[in-house]
C-alpha cells in the first residue's frame, strides 16, 4: 500500500467530477425520466426494485472478506445495508412469491458481478460501487421515494419504498459528509495511478447502473 499523500483535490471531488457525465447519463434515462415523470407504471417500479436487489446482494456479500482492508473497510456501515428492505418491498410490490419469478436482467447480472470480483481481487474498485449506489441512495433516490409515495399512494417511508428509507441514519447531511471525509482518507492511501483507476471504475458503475436502466426501458413503454 503507498504512503499516505496530500491530495490536490479530495478524492470524493475527484471521483464526482471523473463521473459526472456518466452519471447525468444514468440519471437522465429514458426509463428514469419516464419514471419520475409518472409516465411509468408499478410494474415498472416493481422492476426496478427486483433488479435493484442483485446489485445490493452483491454489495453486501462481502462485509467479512472487507471489514479489515485499509481503503474499503472504514466505509463499510451496517446503517447503509439495503438487502433486507428491498425484500420487504418486494414482498409488498409483487407478493409473496416473488423469488419463485424474480430474474436478472443481463446488464443486472454484469453489474453484480463485477462487484464480486472487485470485492475479491481489488477492494478499491469495490469502493467506486459502494460510493455510486449509496450515496445515490441517500441523495437522489429520496427523489424516487416521493414520486412513488405520491404515484403510487404507499405510506410515507412505508412498505414500497422502505429501500429509500435509512432508519439507522438520523441525519442524512452529516452522515454524507462523514462518509465523504471517509473517502477522502481512503484516497490518502493511494497514490495518484491508484486514484485515477478508481475514478474510472466510477464512471464504470454508473455505467453498468445505466445499461440496467436501458435495459428496463426497452421492456416498459411509457403510458400516454
Amino acid at each position: 500500500m503507498p504512503s499516505p499523500t496530500l491530495l490536490p483535490v479530495p478524492f470524493s471531488t475527484q471521483l464526482r467530477t471523473a463521473s459526472a457525465e456518466e452519471h447525468e447519463a444514468a440519471e437522465q434515462s429514458s426509463f428514469m425520466s419516464d419514471l419520475l415523470g409518472g409516465r411509468l407504471g408499478i410494474e415498472a417500479y416493481t422492476d426496478l426494485t427486483g433488479q435493484l436487489l442483485y446489485v445490493y446482494r452483491a454489495l453486501e456479500a462481502h462485509p467479512a472478506d472487507l471489514a479489515d482492508h485499509p481503503v474499503a473497510g472504514p466505509l463499510l456501515d451496517r446503517a447503509l445495508l439495503r438487502t433486507a428492505a428491498i425484500e420487504r418491498d418486494l414482498d409488498h410490490l409483487a407478493g409473496p412469491d416473488w423469488r419463485d419469478t424474480l430474474a436478472p436482467l443481463p446488464a443486472t447480472t454484469a453489474c453484480a458481478e463485477r462487484i464480486h470480483t472487485l470485492a475479491a481481487d481489488w477492494p478499491a474498485g469495490y469502493l467506486a460501487h459502494h460510493y455510486t449506489r449509496y450515496l445515490g441512495d441517500l441523495s437522489g433516490g429520496q427523489i424516487i421515494r416521493g414520486v412513488a409515495e405520491r404515484t403510487w399512494g404507499f405510506a410515507r417511508k412505508g412498505d414500497g419504498v422502505r429501500f429509500y428509507v435509512f432508519e439507522e441514519i438520523d441525519n442524512p447531511a452529516a452522515f454524507k459528509r462523514d462518509y465523504r471525509a471517509k473517502l477522502d482518507a481512503a484516497g490518502e492511501l493511494m497514490d495518484e495511478a491508484e486514484r485515477g483507476r478508481v475514478a474510472e471504475e466510477c464512471k464504470r458503475a454508473f455505467t453498468l447502473n445505466g445499461e440496467i436502466f436501458a435495459e428496463l426501458g426497452r421492456r416498459h413503454a411509457p403510458v400516454a
